[in-house]
């Protein structure tokens, strides 16, 4: 076929072989900045012999790549299952949340309005959906221990007191994590309540000081694609950014400003991918295959200096819920629940994690709700209460004050109209090396064991878990197996043993865990 080069139609042909900007450069034989300029400037002409080469490589292409090409220059309809092709294209134009990360992405890219744009929808076309599922079943088998093995070869070891978390439970099992930690920030006993739960507001306008370059503009306009493709669900919203920290016993106290959901989906939450991508190739954990943590987070001084990069995060907690004897337990214990985690949450997806777990984030009051226990308490009431109207994911968060006493579930305002019957501390605060993120993680103890009697039927998950299992604080041996799974999250994990560490010593009779070390490695 004689095609018209331009910039446009040679980028769709780098779509159609579905190269990155470097790998399609080699094999073209040409400059890296010469892709990156086709795609800045789509109505650039290549000289004559780019041309050739253009034609040439469009000649020897196998036959479904000349299909994709022939799609993706002539503007027809997206390539994709009947009725996920039409939800992609609508999203492209109208959901807000992808028109405003496709406009993050042109300005923070450099890009002219628009390019964003055009770049996602020549790799939708691209893009097939059996080797997407094909991929996630791929990660499925990367498992939590070779995240740690391969996050250890690659950053090393510190002299500034930090290190991963690694926790013994008993005598013959020992877990390790990706959460670089410090002692001083673990065994916090923090009540998160405002007396202690102290992290202050910077400002709320967000930051403009994030650049990215052409290879990692590439990778998330690929990662848009992607999500377009297999209908993740997405809402822009505004998150925490951690700014500094100052956690100590009994006190988390800190600074945080204000990002774009949009704009950590784009830069720091490919990095976990792109880590499990490569362990899937057994590629080398190093620069050469990852290149988005080279860029964002290639040495441990990088991950500590939260207020020079973005570094967004949440909290989780183990949930403990005092429940009486009966016929089937001889004595009162505490239910412990553990989700895993659906395929089409942000975070930890198909993961074992603590619930509840959610990005900390503020609702309407931002000031107030940099309380890591603002963020605990609504996560209460959506991941196991049932509150659909505060999952922003839904819909949009129009009350004036979401968690008003008059709004609660019947659950939460029990739950909360006398003192002691619900308890919230921070157990301990890490930056995880997968993402970057900071977690703080907490412990949430229903005290009162009549809670089960009224509510545990209404104890339920929401989307974000697959399924919910329960364990008994007095089932050592489960317990052990538990913590020994290797489909944790890294941050489930930390919460896991830090909160079972802290239940020991509070939980009285309830309990009968062995003893929990931690060590910072």
């Amino acid at each position: 076929m004689s095609i018209d080069w331009t910039g446009a139609t040679a980028s769709a042909l780098q779509s159609a072989m579905r190269l990155t900007h470097e790998a399609f450069a080699e094999r073209l034989g040409i400059g890296v900045r010469t892709v990156a300029s086709w795609h800045q400037k789509p109505d650039t002409k290549p000289r004559a012999d780019m041309k050739g080469i253009l034609d040439t490589a469009l000649e020897q292409a196998p036959d479904d790549v000349k299909a994709r090409f022939a799609k993706l220059v002539s503007g027809g309809p997206l390539d994709l299952p009947t009725g996920a092709a039409e939800d992609a294209e609508r999203r492209l134009t109208a959901d807000p949340t992808i028109v405003a990360a496709l406009n993050w992405l042109d300005a923070h890219a450099g890009w002219d309005p628009g390019t964003a744009r055009r770049e996602v929808a020549a790799r939708l076309v691209a893009l097939d959906i059996r080797d997407l599922h094909d991929r996630g079943v791929r990660r499925g088998n990367v498992n939590q221990r070779d995240t740690v093995r391969a996050l250890a070869d690659y950053y090393g070891t510190t002299t500034t007191g930090h290190g991963r978390y690694t926790a013994a439970f008993g005598e013959n099992t020992t877990a390790s994590t990706t959460v670089l930690t410090h002692p001083d920030w673990l065994d916090l006993d923090c009540p998160l309540f405002p007396k202690h739960d102290k992290l202050k507001l910077a400002g709320v306008t967000p930051a403009e000081n994030i650049t990215i370059d052409e290879e990692s503009a590439d990778r998330a306009a690929l990662r848009l694609a992607e999500a377009l493709a297999l209908g993740n669900r997405m809402v822009n919203m505004p998150l925490f950014r951690l700014l500094d920290i100052d956690m100590r016993k009994h006190q988390l106290a800190g600074t945080v400003g204000v990002t774009d959901f949009v704009g950590y989906v784009v830069t720091m939450d490919l990095l976990e991918g792109e880590l499990i991508d490569a362990l899937t190739t057994d590629k080398p954990a190093d620069a050469s295959s990852l290149p988005m943590r080279n860029a964002y987070l290639p040495n441990l001084s990088a991950v500590l200096d939260v207020g020079d990069r973005l570094c967004a995060g949440g909290a989780l907690a183990l949930t403990a819920i005092a429940r009486p004897a009966d016929a089937f337990r001889a004595e009162p214990d505490y239910l412990l629940l553990i989700q895993e985690r659906s395929g089409h949450v942000i975070n930890a997806a198909r993961r074992l994690a603590v619930i509840p777990k959610g990005f900390h984030q503020p609702l309407t009051d931002f000031r107030a709700d940099t309380q890591v226990g603002a963020t605990l308490r609504r996560e209460i009431e959506e991941e196991l209460f049932g509150r659909h109207d505060i999952d922003n994911t839904i819909s949009e968060q129009r009350h004036a004050d979401p968690m008003h006493p008059s709004r609660l579930s019947e659950p939460m305002r029990w739950l909360l109209a006398e003192p002691g019957r619900l308890r919230m501390e921070c157990t301990g605060f890490g930056l995880n090396l997968v993402s970057g993120n900071f977690e703080f993680a907490s412990l949430i103890v229903i005290e009162d064991q009549e809670f089960w009697n009224r509510f545990g039927g209404d104890v339920q998950a929401n989307w974000e878990a697959s399924r919910l299992h329960q364990y008994s604080s007095h089932d050592r041996e489960l317990l052990d197996e538990l913590v020994n799974d290797v489909a944790w999250s890294n941050e489930g994990l930390f919460a896991l043993l830090q909160g079972l560490r802290r239940l020991r010593e509070i939980g009285g009779n309830r309990v009968d865990l062995p003893e929990i070390e931690w060590e910072i490695r």
